[in-house]
């Protein structure tokens, strides 16, 4: 028990870093894709945490399988150069035995993504694809920014001097130019944004409405104390009319209907349920694979810097398996039980080779003679 509990701690420890390393390096490359609504749309600092946090899951069900593979190996070569396993081994512990943390960590990494696929990563991905399409395609949520001329469609310009602490608007300017043979220019001391059914709209106070006619180049000037002015009805864009297939469940996976389609046929859709539910197996199989080169055969006090390769090795061919059967299971569904094997395979094979060796320490040149 204390063996086990010894072990776990330092593969944990490890892991925790290395998936907080990797789940950066992703949110770094991730976050670039967010760049235009920042710049264009003055999407807030809160919001933007808000899309990526919502991606998190997705990135966890990706990340943990490696990290528990890459700590395991750290974990173990460590031991195994500070002679560690030499001495467990000597005093009668079997591979599968010294093999047994790790599995353990390896099992609770797999319920977690389990986790991940199954409910967490399609009820983020949801909220992440509803918040971004509103981002993109609604006013609302547009943020005019002082001192700067914001450019709504091809034929809307606002201009606001000041935003005060109450939402109020401040010297506000509005080109319109969606009747080309009459544009307008509004100007107002003051006004406020509001939301309505049929899209934003800005109430001003105290202004101006200059209307002139292209083709005779006369100017109809208004003033009032109250207007207000669309900037853009969004009556067939308040909802998403299909969703991607991470957003699906995976019993909406597995059973597809034609609404739930987004350029994916029922076959890739069926796929993509399975993988949800093969991709977790990786934490088991990788580990396996690693524990397998590791722990089998003859311990070498020259290092084991070849076995870490193959290692990587393996477990690169075993994510490209997983990955190339969903590949072709999602173009013929007979090939979907290949995906299983591809997960399956390399698990049992790895088990096997744990449980039919021992870990043997080479004789030197002076034990030898």
């Amino acid at each position: 028990m204390r063996l086990n509990l010894y072990l776990i701690r330092q593969i944990v420890t490890a892991m925790v870093f290395i998936v907080v390393s990797l789940t950066c390096v992703i949110w770094l490359s991730q976050s670039l894709r967010f760049v235009d609504l920042i710049v264009n749309r003055g999407l807030p600092i809160h919001t933007f945490i808000i899309l990526t946090v919502m991606l998190m899951p997705t990135w966890l069900s990706i990340v943990l399988p490696i990290a528990s593979f890459a700590s395991v190996l750290f974990v173990y070569n460590k031991m195994t150069a500070d002679r560690e396993m030499v001495v467990m081994s000597a005093a009668g512990l079997s591979p599968l035995r010294l093999a047994q943390p790790a599995m353990i960590v390896a099992v609770g990494t797999t319920l977690l993504c389990f986790l991940m696929t199954a409910y967490l990563m399609p009820m983020s991905y949801r909220g992440f694809k509803e918040l971004q399409w509103q981002i993109r395609h609604n006013f609302e949520n547009l943020i005019l920014r002082e001192g700067e001329f914001r450019t709504l469609g091809d034929d809307l310009t606002v201009y606001v001097r000041a935003r005060e602490d109450k939402g109020t608007l401040v010297g506000i300017v509005v080109h319109d130019q969606r009747n080309a043979e009459k544009p307008v220019t509004l100007v107002a001391e003051r006004g406020t944004l509001v939301s309505t059914p049929k899209g934003p709209r800005v109430v001003m106070a105290n202004g101006s409405r200059q209307e002139r006619d292209v083709e005779t180049g006369r100017v109809n000037i208004l003033y009032f104390d109250r207007y207000t002015i669309d900037l853009g009805g969004n009556e067939q864009e308040e909802q998403r009319s299909f969703r991607d297939a991470n957003e699906l469940f995976i019993h909406e996976l597995l059973a597809p209907e034609a609404r739930d389609l987004a350029g994916s046929n029922a076959t890739e859709l069926i796929a993509e349920g399975h993988q949800r539910l093969t991709s977790p197996l990786l934490a088991l199989s990788l580990t396996a694979i690693g524990l397998a080169v590791l722990l089998s055969g003859e311990f070498s006090r020259r290092g084991q810097a070849l076995r870490i390769i193959v290692a990587v090795l393996l477990a690169a061919m075993a994510e490209a398996a997983g990955l190339g059967t969903k590949y072709l299971a999602a173009k013929s569904p007979p090939l979907i039980a290949a995906m299983w094997l591809a997960v399956l395979i390399p698990l049992g094979l790895s088990l096997i080779a744990l449980s039919r060796n021992r870990l043997r320490t080479r004789p030197t040149a002076a034990a030898a003679g």
